[in-house]
C-alpha cells in the first residue's frame, strides 16, 4: 500500500521503533507527520487522516503488521501507537438463518433505493429486527452521527491513555427504557474491526448517560441472491480496559 512508504519514512525519522511500548504508547502528532511527509506526492502518502485511517488489521501499514502495532487518536491533533492488539474478530456466523416476521404491515418501497449500510440498517430497525434481536421493544433512534467524546481514561495491554474529544460516529443509536444499543454498520463481510469503533462509543455514552450501553456489529450480506442480515453483539467486561472485548452472542436473519 502507498502508506507503506509514509509510515517507513516517520518510523525513522522518529526512531519509534526505539520506544519502549511496554512502558507507554509511542504519541505522535499530525504536525509531526506532516512534516515527516511533506515530500511526497500523493494524498494517500501525506494526508494525516487516510494515514491513520487503519480500520482492520490488513489495512496497517506493513512496519505496523511486523512490530504488532496498531494507532488510536487520543485528541485533535494527536496519536498514540500502542503494541498489542488493536483489533476484534468478527467471526462468520454458521448457524441455521432465522426466518424473521416483519412486524410492518405494508412494504418499504423507499428500501429498495440505493444501497448503502445505512439504508439496510434503517430497514432492519423499522422493521423492529434491532428491537427483537436485543429483546427490547422500547428501542427508539435517537443517536446518529459524529459527536466529540468527554475525557475518559483506559488501558490497552501494559499501558494507560487518556482520549480528549475526540471525534466519534455511531451508524445509529438506540435508546430505551433501560439501555443504549449502539450498531457499527458494514455493507460488506469483515473479519476484523478496530476495537476503537466499538470502544470509543461505549465509553463516551457510558459516560454521558446512567443507562447501561450494548455495542452491535452489523452487516449486510448477498448469500445465495437472498439479502441476510448479520448482527454481533459485543461487551467490555471492563468498561476501562480496552482489550476486555467479548462476543455475546450473534444471529443472521432473512426478513420476509
Amino acid at each position: 500500500m502507498a502508506s507503506n512508504n509514509s509510515w517507513q519514512k516517520i518510523f525513522n525519522d522518529y526512531k519509534i521503533l526505539e520506544h519502549d511500548f511496554f512502558k507507554s504508547c509511542y504519541l505522535l502528532s499530525a504536525e509531526q507527520i506532516k512534516q515527516s511527509c511533506q515530500d511526497f506526492k500523493t494524498t494517500s502518502e501525506k494526508e494525516v487522516r487516510v494515514l491513520c485511517k487503519q480500520d482492520t488489521r490488513q489495512s496497517r501499514p506493513k512496519i505496523f503488521q511486523e512490530n504488532n502495532l496498531f494507532i488510536l487518536p487520543i485528541k485533535n491533533g494527536q496519536y498514540a501507537i500502542c503494541k498489542g492488539e488493536g483489533y476484534v474478530d468478527i467471526p462468520d456466523i454458521t448457524t441455521p438463518i432465522e426466518i424473521y416476521n416483519s412486524k410492518l404491515d405494508f412494504e418499504l418501497t423507499s428500501s429498495k433505493v440505493g444501497d448503502s449500510e445505512m439504508q439496510y440498517l434503517d430497514y432492519a430497525y423499522a422493521n423492529s429486527l434491532i428491537r427483537t434481536f436485543m429483546n427490547d421493544p422500547t428501542l427508539v433512534l435517537t443517536i446518529r452521527g459524529r459527536k466529540y467524546t468527554p475525557k475518559f481514561a483506559f488501558k490497552t495491554g501494559t499501558t494507560k491513555l487518556e482520549v480528549n474529544s475526540v471525534q466519534t460516529e455511531v451508524d445509529a443509536g438506540y435508546e430505551g427504557r433501560d439501555c443504549i444499543v449502539l450498531v457499527e454498520a458494514k455493507n460488506s463481510s469483515a473479519t476484523d474491526t478496530i476495537i476503537r469503533q466499538l470502544y470509543y462509543p461505549f465509553r463516551q455514552w457510558k459516560e454521558n448517560t446512567h443507562k447501561k450501553v450494548y455495542t452491535l456489529f452489523f452487516e449486510r450480506r448477498f448469500v445465495e441472491s437472498d439479502i441476510l442480515f448479520y448482527i454481533w453483539q459485543y461487551e467490555f467486561t471492563d468498561e476501562y480496559d480496552y482489550n476486555s472485548i467479548k462476543l455475546v452472542k450473534s444471529g443472521r436473519y432473512k426478513i420476509m
